[in-house]
């Protein structure tokens, strides 16, 4: 099926707006604290130099005990095999490095700085030996070329993607270190692996063989996707060029790495300590108790809620509920300058990074014969510049009155409370006023409903949920699996028969001092045959989901904001398309090989659920009393989804257009720097122009320290195939259990079962039963009649 026939319904004249409801000072679609996590693309290819987090992205920011150990040792058992008796390694006793042991689950717990050099070092020299044999003795088949090369893959992306995320969630100096060590010696081995000629060859030789008309939809996709991505990473440049290209690559991933270190390390920077508690009235209790503990984590041993003192961060749950709820306006505007001007300054500064980034990547695009970097990355996209471009500037003149009349409402509402700034709102109080009038239209209040959303409660319904869709059972499986922090919760996923088919690690909370901002899902280990324990059946999926949420306060559980709501089931999205792929080849099972531009299809699909009755009255119950969200409470939940629709969309659409104008039209170096093009893009798409020392580009890790360069459009673009999928349900009828029941089976067998398989146009097809419309995305925005 092609993809222009998409591109075609994403444009047509009656696509008149935008997204959904998100926070006013998000910066992605996928993690709904819109704080910039670091977005790393999985690798979906062997020949990727890149193995890096699917942070998916996404936007900025998302019962009963049964232990799930029965079958540990049998073969539905996962099983990561990094023997270590072949391993040479000078400066630790390799036998003693928990890296290159044998281990069924990552040891999380042991890893340490200390063994990553070392470790990395050793197993760099046994793959480089593993690589040379294939070389030596490929052939264009099967089993002669693509199993051994992606158990050379797996060897590497397992251990190299358990440092990583040990960076992202216990990230310290040593570890840091440590990386930035072996870091260049890991991209000198992926290039050598994505531009080995023999392999090359070998993959075209099977693409041009009489069997290849007999290749499965998956094996044929696997070949078509290692011969694009081979080119793409230079393996048919001439010497020097391809020299200059691995310089390149190296200095872009080192690039990359020091970019999210520094907002990371200027996020911690901050903080604001308060003893006067006049100073933050308006903060809620769980606010205030978080700001408490903060101070007891500074030294201050007797802070409380009610007396302080208070410790303000630039953590996500701090910084939003300043921005939201402080009436001290002072406070508002500093905490606000701070986090607009993170890693802009000093030695955090981001701008000469980001300078260097853009460089590398023009030459990077031009050594490939491309204009541009931009379409370099749309060359494995569903999209095309032109289109992508397209789809933006249509949203944003749909969107711009609209977000021109919500600021008159903001103003003309502040001005009824009689507020002093009433006539000269800016950035620092549209948060905060748009709050007061969401709570004034809808009778919503934010803290108010977090005692409806206990994280317990949600987490059952949402595996109720998981249930009833995909026929899943989600049982706890703590002390199975080894985690890097107490908090961390482990889970095995069984199908209707009992059996396991996948498990996942669940981090909830923010850590300011020691995690990075954002929510993701990343894969621990993917499914696949090759890699199957016994030969037999095949190795098991293992994700990750990772948050920053409220942690509890006292003896508190977690109480959850709606959107922390939205961006868990969003996350759960991710993962249980990586969980419940039913394709054996590892290298298009679960995410791996789906187009960018498609990823978020299951993420935004899942946050449909939240505005679902039944689902929500099912996890909204009191924490203390077990009381049930009212009736009309869930009523105004759901017509409040479309406020402020005008303005969300602008923001997103902001980011995306940044993201095209500086991987396409943006020169280096030239006249116009990348603040000149910031504020040209947010004069189209800024009702309130930026302050001249906005430096958001500088904390857009998104871009720059992600897998989204030149791709933030993919919100947008995969927004319209995740409304039309949830379509089917409504369609079927969302109070018919049978049909819902039907219709999940139908969704997992597709979109969840097929992964990279196929292409995502011709999935979606196969689920829908005809090509995606916008009609669904429209109606879900209020935009045209239900």
């Amino acid at each position: 099926m092609r993809h222009e026939a998409l591109i075609g319904l994403l444009l047509i004249s009656n696509m008149l707006m935008a997204t959904r409801l998100t926070l006013t000072f998000s910066l992605s679609r996928s993690s709904r604290s819109r704080i910039h996590p670091l977005l790393k693309r999985t690798s979906c290819s062997f020949f990727n130099p890149k193995h890096s987090h699917k942070s998916l992205p996404c936007p900025l920011w998302s019962s009963s005990f049964s232990f799930c150990i029965d079958s540990l040792h049998k073969s539905t058992s996962p099983s990561f095999t990094c023997s270590a008796s072949s391993m040479a390694a000078s400066a630790l006793d390799v036998e003693a490095n928990p890296l290159l042991k044998e281990f069924v689950f990552p040891p999380f717990d042991v890893v340490e700085a200390k063994h990553v050099r070392p470790g990395i070092r050793a197993l760099l020299e046994k793959l480089e030996r593993d690589l040379e044999e294939l070389e030596r003795s490929v052939e264009p088949s099967w089993p002669k070329l693509v199993e051994p090369l992606e158990k050379i893959v797996d060897r590497l992306a397992v251990v190299w993607g358990m440092v990583n995320h040990l960076k992202a969630v216990k990230d310290n100096s040593e570890l840091r270190s440590a990386i930035e060590d072996v870091q260049a010696e890991k991209v000198k081995f992926q290039l050598r692996l994505g531009q080995s000629k023999p392999l090359y060859n070998a993959f075209k030789a099977i693409q041009d063989s009489p069997d290849w008309k007999t290749l499965s939809d998956a094996r044929k996709r696997i070949v078509e996707n290692q011969i694009k991505e081979a080119v793409l990473n230079g393996v048919s440049l001439e010497d020097d060029k391809r020299e200059q290209f691995n310089k390149i690559e190296q200095e872009l991933e080192r690039l990359s790495e020091k970019f999210g270190e520094n907002v990371l390390d200027a996020t911690k920077k901050f903080e604001k300590l308060i003893t006067d508690k006049k100073e933050i009235e308006g903060l809620p209790a769980t606010a205030l108790g978080l700001a408490a503990q903060s101070a007891v984590s500074k030294g201050h041993e007797n802070a409380t809620a009610e007396n302080g003192p208070w410790v303000i961060t630039l953590d996500a749950p701090s910084y939003i509920a300043v921005m939201q709820h402080a009436r001290n306006r002072s406070l508002r505007e500093e905490v606000y300058r701070a986090y607009l001007t993170r890693a802009s300054s000093g030695d955090l500064d981001n701008t000469k990074l980001i300078e260097q980034i853009l460089k590398l990547r023009l030459e990077k695009a031009k050594l490939l014969n491309y204009n541009n970097y931009a379409e370099v990355s749309m060359a494995t996209k569903m999209a095309t510049v032109d289109k992508a471009e397209e789809l933006l500037e249509k949203l944003r003149k749909a969107s711009w009155d609209a977000a021109v009349q919500d600021m008159e409402d903001l103003k003309k509402f502040s001005k009824d409370q009689g507020a002093l700034e009433a006539d000269d709102l800016t950035h620092w109080d549209v948060s905060f006023w748009s709050e007061r009038l969401r709570e004034s239209k809808y009778d919503i209040n934010e803290e108010e409903l977090r005692p409806f959303f206990s994280l317990p409660n949600v987490m059952d319904g949402l595996f109720d949920l998981a249930k009833t869709l995909f026929g899943i059972e989600i049982e706890s499986a703590d002390g199975l699996a080894p985690v890097w922090n107490n908090d961390v919760k482990f889970f095995c996923v069984k199908d209707s028969s009992g059996s396991p088919v996948a498990y996942f690690y669940f981090d909830p909370y923010s850590r300011p001092s020691e995690k990075r901002q954002g929510a993701w899902m990343d894969e621990v280990v993917a499914r696949s045959r090759v890699l199957s324990p016994d030969g037999n059946s095949s190795r098991l999926p293992v994700a990750h989901m990772v948050c920053n949420q409220t942690p509890p306060v006292g003896s508190k559980p977690s109480l959850m904001t709606f959107r922390e709501v939205e961006t868990v089931f969003h996350e759960f999205g991710h993962a249980l398309q990586h969980m419940l792929t039913r394709e054996d080849e590892g290298l298009v099972a679960g995410i791996r090989g789906i187009e960018w531009d498609a990823v978020e299809l299951p993420s935004q699909f899942m946050e449909n659920w939240c505005y679902h009755k039944k689902t929500l009255m099912g996890i909204a119950k009191h924490f203390e009393t077990g009381e049930t969200l009212p009736e009309e409470v869930y009523q105004k939940l759901v017509a409040a989804r479309t406020f402020r629709a005008g303005t969300q969309s602008l923001r997103q659409i902001k980011f995306a257009t940044v993201d095209l104008e500086l991987h396409t039209k943006y020169v280096p170096g030239g006249q116009e720097s990348i603040y000149d093009v910031d504020r040209r893009v947010s004069e189209k798409t800024q009702v309130i122009p930026p302050l001249p020392e906005d430096r958001f580009l500088c904390s857009f890790s998104h871009i720059f320290a992600g897998g989204y360069a030149a791709g933030y459009y993919s919100y947008k673009w995969a927004e319209v195939l995740s409304a039309d999928a949830f379509s089917a349900f409504e369609d079927a009828g969302l109070d018919n259990n049978k049909a819902v029941i039907e219709t999940g089976h139908k969704f997992r067998e597709t979109i969840l079962a097929l992964g990279g398989g196929k292409p995502p146009l011709e999935v979606f097809v196969q689920f829908r039963g005809r090509e995606p419309t916008p009609d669904a995305l429209l109606r879900h925005n209020g935009l045209i009649a239900a």
